[in-house]
């Protein structure tokens, strides 16, 4: 089985999140010198969201201060321009590679906060069919079962659908995107689960070009709570900072 991965690693090496580049050395996920560029968040975040916040006074973020139908999330990294490039190549260049990655830094890095909530199953965000077919995969399941393994957490993508093919958010205004999620989510068969965590690629507010993202994982929570979930979390690589 070793013999057999290292075969593997040769014909198909992997590609460095940061540099983009075969890592080095060999065999690694991310080249050594490139690990200082992926720097987890630390300091003050919002209760909420765990968005990065100026001052430990201050316990909510703006958006947070608004109902949102998810309990609580975490976000891994800030997403600034290494992360933007890293998960938009890992969207759109075919780097599945980095959803692995990813995954498994964020069991690592958010382990004692999932404990503690205890969900009893993890659900990628879902896409819908036709954007599934044209890219082949789905990043937030890549990095949700990466994640799952990690934890000894069920991941499933059988219960959480969308039934709506939404417009870009980017193109839309903040109004127009909650429109256009309403009703884009929907579960199939029995919930059996209570306790849910969420798993996507980044969360974003406000009206910058990336769009709002937490529109997309606050109505997939809403549908879940719907169905008869009692608790949805969320965690996403990236988190964009308070607007």
């Amino acid at each position: 089985m070793k013999l057999f991965k290292t075969w593997i690693e040769i014909l198909y090496p992997r590609h460095c999140p940061v540099c983009h580049d075969i890592a080095v050395p060999g065999g690694q996920k991310i080249c050594t010198s490139c690990k200082g560029k992926l720097k987890p968040i630390t300091g003050p975040r919002c209760y909420k969201c765990s968005k990065p916040l100026e001052s430990r006074e201050q316990e909510y973020c703006t958006d947070c201060q608004k109902p949102h139908h998810f309990d609580q999330g975490i976000g891994i990294f800030t997403y600034g321009s290494v992360l933007k490039e890293s998960l938009f190549r890992l969207k759109y260049g075919n780097r599945q590679e980095y959803g692995i990655f990813y995954g498994q830094f964020a069991a690592q890095y958010s382990r004692k906060q999932i404990e503690i909530w205890n969900p009893q199953v993890i659900i990628p965000i879902p896409l819908h069919k036709k954007k599934l077919a044209k890219r082949g995969y789905n990043q937030a399941e890549l990095i949700a079962s990466a994640l799952g393994k990690e934890l000894g957490i069920k991941t499933d993508t059988t219960v959480l659908k969308r039934k709506i093919y939404t417009k870009p958010q980017k193109d839309l205004s903040n109004r127009e995107r909650k429109k256009n999620l309403e009703h884009a989510f929907e579960t199939r068969g029995d919930l059996p689960w209570k306790r849910i965590l969420l798993v996507d690629d980044i969360y974003t507010t406000g009206s910058t070009i990336e769009a709002c993202t937490r529109a997309t994982i606050d109505e997939a929570a809403k549908t879940l709570k719907k169905a008869g979930a009692e608790k949805v979390w969320f965690l996403t690589i990236g988190i964009g900072a308070d607007t």
